[in-house]
């Protein structure tokens, strides 16, 4: 009789896996094939506005943001200056500089406020960094783990959702949308 048990439990256990791979993290190799291709330096070259939104780890909105980016293409180099505006009236600057990888589509970056070096590749419309963000919360910081996912939905447009995670739990996601802001005449 235990034995069953022990067989139906493994059983179990088996297909609630199985039936879980479809939910694990996508691979940026997934994206391989879509459009429109995510070009890091020519969307982020100029001006751009984001819209966003903080959300703590039971999805109850926490803070909402804008963000003015203007972007600065030097060579292999991207320099993105950012300046948020949050709905409690704080603001923050951050500079990123971003250099492509040795292989197509590989990017690394580094701000004042990232741990070491970040990470990127592009692989059709989408895009994927990976860093560890130093956060200021009242007299102390955290180091909270950032898996960021962008994705490309046209020329102006890209969709960004960011999940926030320190010893490997999840506490917030990040969800922003991008518009790239043109002259009439390029439109």
């Amino acid at each position: 009789m235990q034995w069953k048990i022990v067989k139906a439990w493994v059983v179990l256990i088996g297909l609630l896996s199985f039936i879980g791979l479809p939910g694990c993290s996508s691979s940026i190799e997934d994206y391989r094939g879509t459009s429109p291709d995510f070009q890091l330096y020519d969307y982020f070259d100029g001006q751009v506005k984001a819209w966003g939104m903080l959300q703590d780890w039971q999805g109850t909105l926490t803070r909402r943001f804008e963000v003015d980016i203007r972007g600065v293409v030097a060579g292999d180099q991207l320099t993105l200056y950012e300046d948020f505006r949050f709905d409690d009236g704080e603001e923050q600057q951050r500079t990123w500089v971003i250099h492509r990888g040795l292989d197509s589509g590989q990017y690394v970056g580094r701000a004042g406020d990232v741990i070491g070096e970040a990470t990127g590749q592009s692989v059709g419309h989408a895009l994927r960094w990976q860093y560890v963000l130093r956060v200021p919360v009242g007299e102390t910081t955290y180091d909270i783990s950032i898996d960021d996912w962008m994705y490309r939905q046209d020329n102006l447009r890209v969709f960004n959702r960011a999940t926030m995670k320190k010893w490997g739990v999840t506490v917030g996601t990040i969800t922003l949308f991008f518009e790239k802001q043109t002259s009439d005449s390029d439109q």
